[in-house]
């Protein structure tokens, strides 16, 4: 079979014959490469290029600031007991249906947190539909719930169900938010028609000021409340705020429960800084350690774990997935632990993908190492070799963070990955680079056509992000082709890399 057909779409591409990019990189100068850049650039001008596409390229030569401090959006939390249409309002503030709704009471979602818009601010919603419906303690768990939700948001939606009223579970919700003495906006859900909004009025007495009518389903009242609560929303949120950039490098510690995140920080830290139990999920709250390590100072975010996907899941265990995320955000480069011991998981694999969504640096460190037998040994590899080749980009560091066994080879790994997560490629090598790779293994032929490749530009770093303008669409298995050789060739070893296209026309000249 010929390079230039291949059977699917979907199909990895495999290249038949071996080529000497690198080699032939080296050879051209930076001078060359950027007289290639240019060329292709003007060729750029001959097809439709849209607004966006104009401000990116009067752009290309422009230092992005990765050293500006980040700001993390206000966050907006809906909370409520179950079936009072808290799923609902998400989907209606998001403007799409993204959170699962069910009649059944406390279903469960692994996302949490969405990013949402409204007169031009941004802010992330947290949607905390989903605990273990049980009739005996469901007042304490609600609440329960809710209060974790209270602790990580700015403004608050206390969503009531007007038909009902108050019930016994709100009440408990009531007093705790009363000592949060944070921003609560009353939503009473479900008044589909003025007749009922008086309904509405009977939860004045819960003592959250005036009630907002909405109906969630049919979008009645629900940009009133969307302006009310943006009056409230602050410039960024209390609970991660302002991330400065600079200082010491940061690392957030995430995995399944009871791998040894809390243990690994306890001896790189020298001190019993982190509560340690052999009960799953001890740690709750995300807890920042300055640590030194290889004679740097490194900032460390030990993180509550995430428990395996349950249809029901507790709060506790709910918000140790919403807290990894939180972390995750203020992290630069993730550690993710896996306990060797136990056959890799599921829920091993989500964490991966969760770090990965995030873009930031990846190290997989492989923890209890000394509780390795030759049998198992064998087993890990056959798992790895089938449950992590997605990642196979990501350096590996074998440790015990019980005894401190090779924790020192955790700095190496760090550097490696941070490097390249920071790394920029000049628009003249990667065109240098992309002209030679197509050269020597063309895009398959698709109905006679073959799209090509106009120009290449990273238009960002942390985490390496590049533009590639076409004349069609690349096939996937093609685009991870040229995502694998870029990571050959460059050396981006440790960070996800992005690869988006922009497939454009060629202009019609006017007669």
């Amino acid at each position: 079979m010929s390079e230039s057909l291949l059977p699917d779409e979907g199909a990895e591409y495999v290249p038949f014959n071996e080529d000497n990019i690198a080699d032939r990189l080296a050879e051209i100068s930076d001078e060359d490469a950027d007289a290639r850049a240019t060329s292709l650039l003007a060729g750029l001008q001959d097809y439709d290029l849209d607004s966006e596409d104009a401000e990116l390229l009067a752009h290309l030569n422009d230092d992005y600031d990765d050293d500006a401090d980040e700001v993390i959006a206000p966050v907006l939390a809906i909370i409520g007991r179950p079936n009072v249409g808290k799923s609902t309002l998400v989907n209606r503030i998001l403007g799409r249906r993204e959170a699962v709704v069910e009649d059944v009471p406390g279903v469960t979602r692994d996302r949490v947190t969405y990013q949402a818009e409204w007169l031009g601010k941004t802010f992330t919603l947290v949607d905390t539909g989903g605990w273990e419906h049980d009739a005996k303690g469901i007042h304490a768990r609600v609440a329960e719930q809710a209060e974790m939700a209270a602790d990580l948001a700015d403004v608050i939606l206390f969503v009531v169900d007007s038909r009902v009223g108050a019930t016994a579970t709100d009440e408990a919700v009531v007093k705790m938010l009363r000592r949060k003495k944070k921003p609560v906006l009353l939503v009473a859900n479900k008044v589909d028609d003025a007749n009922q909004e008086a309904d509405a009025s009977f939860l004045w007495g819960l003592g959250f000021g005036q009630p907002w009518p909405v109906s969630a389903l049919h979008g009645r009242g629900a940009a009133d409340l969307l302006d009310a609560v943006v009056a409230k929303l602050p410039e960024h949120s209390a609970f991660g705020g302002i991330i400065p950039r600079g200082g010491p490098r940061r690392i957030a510690l995430v995995g399944r429960p009871n791998v040894g995140k809390s243990s690994l920080l306890n001896k790189m830290a020298g001190s019993e800084r982190v509560v340690v139990d052999n009960v799953a999920g001890t740690t709750r709250d995300p807890v920042d350690e300055l640590v030194e390590l290889g004679d740097e100072i490194w900032r460390f975010v030990d993180t509550a774990g995430i428990r395996r996907r349950q249809h029901m899941a507790q709060g506790s265990d709910y918000y140790a997935s919403l807290r990894t995320q939180a972390a995750l955000e203020k992290a630069e480069v993730a550690v993710v632990l896996i306990a060797v011991d136990e056959v890799l998981s599921e829920q091993d694999v989500r964490i991966l993908q969760m770090t990965i969504d995030s873009g930031r640096a990846l190290v997989l460190a492989f923890n209890k190492w000394d509780l390795m037998d030759d049998d198992r040994r064998r087993y890990l590899e056959r798992e790895i070799e089938q449950d992590l080749a997605h990642v196979e980009w990501a350096p590996r560091v074998n440790i015990s963070a019980k005894t401190g066994w090779h924790k020192d080879r955790l700095v190496p790994a760090l550097h490696t990955a941070l490097e390249s997560w920071d790394k920029r490629i000049s628009t003249g090598k990667l065109n240098t680079f992309l002209g030679e790779l197509v050269g020597a293994h063309p895009h398959p032929l698709r109905g006679g056509k073959q799209p090509r490749i106009l120009f290449g530009t990273q238009v960002s770093s942390r985490p390496p992000r590049f533009v590639l303008f076409t004349t069609g669409f690349l096939d996937p298995g093609y685009r991870r082709f040229i995502t694998r050789r870029l990571r050959e060739t460059f050396g981006f070893e440790g960070t996800p890399i992005e690869v988006a296209m922009r497939v454009r026309e060629k202009r019609q000249r006017s007669k």
